[in-house]
């Protein structure tokens, strides 16, 4: 067979490139290799059918696949050669298919939703420099270390490494792992499996129970065996008691039996929408950010002008020209019209930031200067409608994570070490993807979030120190100005303590309505128990209002109004979910 025709069915398989794989040993290595395991493949099938089921559960689960094989050589149900041959096959044949899913589809493969939420294009990248730094030595490694076999193996593919040696490599790296996993199942199952069948019979059940029990244990080990794997354990044992990182549906729980018990009081299940009859059903879902912000005072608002949807270079030339005509100079902010938990706030320092978020993010934006505070605050704010002035609920003091650098460690590693920030490290992870690897001077400071959101890393406390009667007298003002608000909360950044206590420092960057939360309810150092009757009385709050508003000609709105509108944006999905 000539050069062309054998390397023609290959092109697929291999790399055909001189410069990274000189002559065609890499493809004759590879075509060597996968033809040799196939064909030992099919010969072990033939022989013992029941390792194709090993094979192919090895594809959904190698640990479980492996535990299960353990099990059955203990019980003498499936012998060694067959057991350890049919994961071994299955896990060598899962390696090279990740190569070769890179090598093909190369950085299609980061838009699978699959994959993307396993690892982004910086890890990938960083997988890279590690191949180059560490040849296959690295590929050799990643089997033994949790966590990196699939960017490593990807990054191979797509990187073009040499075909040959990686199937060398992760055959070598396989034959070792297997039957050390599968050995170390059947020496220590016996001492699980024999207690179990005392107590459960000698059926099947003891024998899925002890499956499952070590294949527990086996992740937990995994997951222990590198620091970044211990932090992350510590993270999820410490969600619950830190209970404001639960789930918001789970945290809502308690409260929904309240709100119930509003609906049959007031006799209505939507009067609440009537407590801000000068936004469209309150402030539910789906209201203009900036329509609000043009019904307060101009003079305590951040500076904003409103981006329309259209075209991306039609939408560009308006960015300049809004820009020009304010007289702003970089950075800016930039973030969807209708936002929800800081969702896509984005801290643009260059046309080239603006350019590149507007090719994602085609609906509606508001463009506002950037204020740099230092300080943020979340400012909740009630007035029962007849009364002749509103208070302030309530404060939070909102804290931006900040890292100090030591020197020594790197930006992730610094972010896993942190007690609270390895609690929400995917989210930091992601956003400063590109700086993971850099190392902080000693005592350089790192600002992870510029969004003032929770679920975006910021810290709240509670702020009811910073209340004062003439921060109260200015919020009241600035809320009566706007025709139809009574319940929300101001999201404001200033720059002095004690001017701001005193009602003169503040701006407003977003008025949330019937929906926004009285946020000091996530402070650390409060209880659950406050938290809750903090909730309960804003509830109650709402539901007065909307009931005077009711009384005095305002239509709530119904429920099939407010099912489309909150169905509507529970299916519209954010187009950038992540925040600076």
């Amino acid at each position: 067979m000539s050069a062309p025709q054998t390397i023609a069915p290959l092109v697929v398989l291999g790399n055909t490139n001189p410069s990274l794989c000189p002559g065609l040993k890499c493809m004759v290595v590879w075509r060597w290799l996968l033809s040799a395991s196939s064909v030992f493949t099919a010969a072990v099938v033939a022989v013992w059918p029941e390792t194709l089921a090993l094979i192919l559960g090895t594809f959904v689960s190698e640990d479980l696949t492996c535990v299960s094989a353990g099990l059955l050589i203990q019980d003498r149900t499936l012998g060694w050669f067959p057991g350890v041959a049919g994961c071994l096959l299955g896990i060598y044949f899962g390696d090279l298919g990740l190569w070769l899913l890179g090598r093909i589809a190369g950085q299609r493969v980061l838009r699978w939703p699959w994959v993307r939420r396993r690892i982004s294009a910086q890890r990938l990248e960083r997988a890279g420099r590690c191949l180059d730094e560490r040849g296959w030595i690295a590929i050799f490694a990643a089997r033994f270390l949790p966590g990196t076999r699939l960017p490593l193996y990807l990054a191979a593919g797509m990187l073009g490494r040499n075909g040959g040696r990686f199937a060398l490599w992760t055959l070598v790296a396989a034959a070792m792992w297997t039957p050390l996993l599968v050995g170390g199942v059947v020496l220590v199952s016996s001492e699980i499996v024999v207690p179990l069948q005392q107590g459960l019979g000698a059926g099947w059940v003891a024998v899925l129970v002890a499956a499952g029990m070590l294949f527990f244990t086996l992740r937990l080990a995994r997951a222990v065996g590198n620091p970044q794997g211990r932090a992350t354990m510590a993270a999820r044992i410490a969600r619950v008691w830190r209970w404001e990182f639960w789930p918001t549906w789970l945290f809502y729980l308690p409260v929904l039996p309240w709100i119930g018990w509003l609906m049959v009081r007031y006799r209505s299940l939507t009067v609440w929408t009537a407590a801000n009859p000068g936004i469209p059903q309150g402030g539910v879902v789906g209201e203009s950010k900036f329509d609000i912000l043009t019904n307060l005072p101009a003079e305590w608002i951040v500076p904003s002008a409103l981006l329309a949807p259209g075209e991306w270079h039609d939408r560009l030339h308006r960015f300049v020209e809004i820009k020009r005509d304010r007289g702003w100079v970089f950075p800016l902010i930039l973030k969807p019209d209708v936002g929800q938990r800081g969702a896509g706030v984005k801290l643009a320092r260059s046309m080239n930031d603006v350019a590149e978020y507007l090719k994602h993010q085609p609906d509606a934006l508001i463009v506002q200067a950037y204020h740099p505070g230092p300080f943020e605050a979340g400012i909740f704010y009630v007035r029962i409608p007849g009364e002749p002035s509103g208070r302030i609920f309530s404060v939070t003091d909102k804290r931006f994570p900040e890292l100090l650098g030591d020197g020594q460690s790197t930006l992730e590693q610094l972010i896993w070490a942190h007690p609270r920030f390895r609690m929400q490290a995917q989210t930091f992870l992601i956003r400063h993807e590109k700086d993971l690897d850099r190392v902080l001077a000693r005592g350089e400071s790192f600002r992870l979030a510029v969004a003032g959101n929770h679920c975006q890393g910021t810290m709240f406390l509670d702020g009811a120190h910073l209340i004062t009667p003439e921060l109260e007298r200015r919020v009241d003002d600035m809320a009566r100005h706007f025709d139809g608000f009574f319940f929300g909360r101001f999201d404001v950044r200033y720059s002095n303590v004690e001017a701001f206590k005193a009602g003169r420092d503040l701006a407003i960057v977003e008025l949330n309505g019937v929906t926004s939360e009285s946020t000091n309810i996530y402070d650390p150092g409060r209880s659950l128990l406050h938290g809750y009757g903090t909730l309960y009385r804003q509830w109650s709050l709402l539901f007065r209002i909307g009931d005077a508003n009711r009384r005095l000609g305002q239509r709530p709105a119904s429920l099939g109004e407010l099912l489309k509108s909150v169905s509507a944006h529970l299916l519209k999905k954010p187009t950038l979910a992540l925040a600076d």
